[in-house]
């Protein structure tokens, strides 16, 4: 049983709500955020108005302050961001969802203010206020605006995105806006991409020679295409999503792919299969485009045409050692011609001249045998810098294959002596002793050394290496 003395919930509520207050304030004296959420905490008791008034003042004394904040500062404040997003959902959105809505749209408002004067590498502001992001567009429906009205709203936010606060609002407020809303929200911002400036003569060329005038009325540009795009997207128009683009970005394979998936979701197979062709001059062999051979494939499918899908995803697996496609591939074979296409894919990897990814092809699949034959008997291709493909083969091998294992752990222990990795100490100190735990299953060292003679071999090579022994 644990003991009177041990901190948790039973043993402080047995110390009374009175002492409990006196410990509480006692505690807050000097921590302005602790006093923060008490007020937040009382406020709430009488009602979700007064909650949010403590955080609407709150939000107003952040948006106002001035101060840089430096790298020690960022997770308080984060931390105070998110109380203030909590408090919104918990205290003041049950009762009250269109004060609650005003209240997270005034922080993610507040964004370009915020991260002016902080660096937020650490990703912690962000992530609140993409959580803010997500609960408003919880809130839009409860908060039953008016189609016109929020849609003058969401206008706003998207050409007010400097940081991509509002980004994947659009999708967020399709439902509440409706068709009304949605139409309204897609003429003012046609009419706002009519209205745009052209470049004018104005000092300050950045090094490739354009104005500043005209990179901000490009990047203007590019943020209304991207909302008329994600307009046509919720309502279901393909015809109007290609339309924003031009016929060279359309010859782009990552474009045709985006265009050509819409297609086909639309029962479109043959226009799909079109979209795609015309960005096919511009793929050169052996570049990464797996959007569009994913979409081509796919294409192949809907036009009646699986053979020739089964061949393209035994050549994408073939060619980039891709498990995704080689798994696609075999799953659409019958039965006992899947096992015949897996025994021959597999024998294809372990005759692959790229050693380092045909092993962790085999290590992921996972095909013990195979790796375990594939260290072996190419041992010296073993690159102890490939740590991730070589400890995931090594924890695969450890049961069946210790030697295997072992010659994994080894290339690793071997590259962090050699080149003085002492970052990497600690781990190779705990491969070695991997090693010896795994020497005690092996019958048969072969021709190279059992693990007493290797680590006589690293002591004598590496004794002086000190943060290794002691690790």
């Amino acid at each position: 049983m644990a003991s009177e003395k041990t901190l948790n919930a039973k043993n402080l509520a047995a110390l009374g709500a009175e002492r409990l207050a006196e410990l509480v304030l006692e505690l807050a004296t000097g921590n302005a955020a602790a006093k923060r959420l008490l007020r937040l905490e009382l406020a709430s008791r009488t009602g979700g108005s007064d909650a949010a008034l403590e955080i609407r003042k709150r939000l107003i004394a952040i948006a106002k302050a001035k101060t840089f904040l430096d790298w020690r500062k960022i997770k308080p404040f984060a931390r105070d961001l998110e109380v203030q997003r909590a408090a919104i959902m918990a205290h003041v959105a049950p009762s009250a969802p269109g004060e609650a809505f005003e209240l997270l749209w005034r922080m993610l408002a507040m964004v370009p203010g915020i991260f002016d004067r902080c660096d937020d590498s650490s990703g912690l502001i962000g992530a609140v206020m993409r959580q803010a992001l997500a609960d408003l567009g919880t809130l839009a429906g409860p908060a039953a605006w008016s189609p016109a009205m929020l849609a003058d709203r969401v206008y706003g936010g998207v050409i007010d995105n400097k940081y991509g606060q509002f980004n994947g609002l659009i999708e967020l407020m399709a439902k509440p806006l409706g068709g009304e809303g949605q139409a309204s929200l897609k003429s003012q911002l046609e009419n706002l991409a009519t209205t745009l400036p052209s470049p004018s003569n104005t000092k300050g060329a950045n090094e490739y020679g354009l104005r500043l005038d005209e990179l901000s009325a490009r990047g203007r540009a590019r943020e209304i295409r991207r909302a008329l795009t994600d307009i046509a997207d919720v309502q279901g128009d393909v015809d109007g999503y290609a339309a924003h683009f031009s016929a060279a970005e359309r010859a782009v394979p990552a474009v045709a792919a985006d265009i050509a998936e819409r297609l086909l979701k639309a029962g479109r197979a043959a226009e799909a299969m079109a979209a795609l062709t015309v960005a096919e001059p511009a793929i050169r062999p052996g570049s990464p485009l797996d959007d569009w051979q994913r979409v081509r494939i796919d294409t192949l499918d809907a036009l009646g045409r699986p053979d020739d899908a089964q061949a393209e995803r035994w050549a994408l697996f073939a060619r980039d050692l891709d498990a995704t496609y080689l798994r696609a591939h075999i799953k659409r074979l019958p039965d006992f011609d899947d096992e015949e296409a897996e025994i021959r894919a597999l024998d294809y990897v372990a005759r692959h001249p790229d050693f380092n990814r045909a092993l962790a092809f085999l290590a992921n699949w996972p095909a013990p045998d195979l790796a375990a034959k594939l260290i072996v008997t190419r041992q010296g291709e073993l690159d102890g810098n490939q740590y991730d493909i070589l400890n995931r083969a090594a924890e695969v091998l450890e049961n069946r294959h210790p030697l295997a294992a072992t010659l994994a752990l080894r290339a690793m222990i071997d590259f962090t002596l050699i080149k003085a990795r002492h970052t990497r100490y600690a781990h190779a100190a705990r491969h070695l002793q991997t090693c010896a735990d795994l020497g005690r299953h092996i019958a048969d060292f072969g021709d190279r050394r059992d693990h007493a003679a290797y680590v006589a071999h690293l002591r004598l090579a590496h004794g002086r290496k000190a943060a290794f022994w002691d690790a």
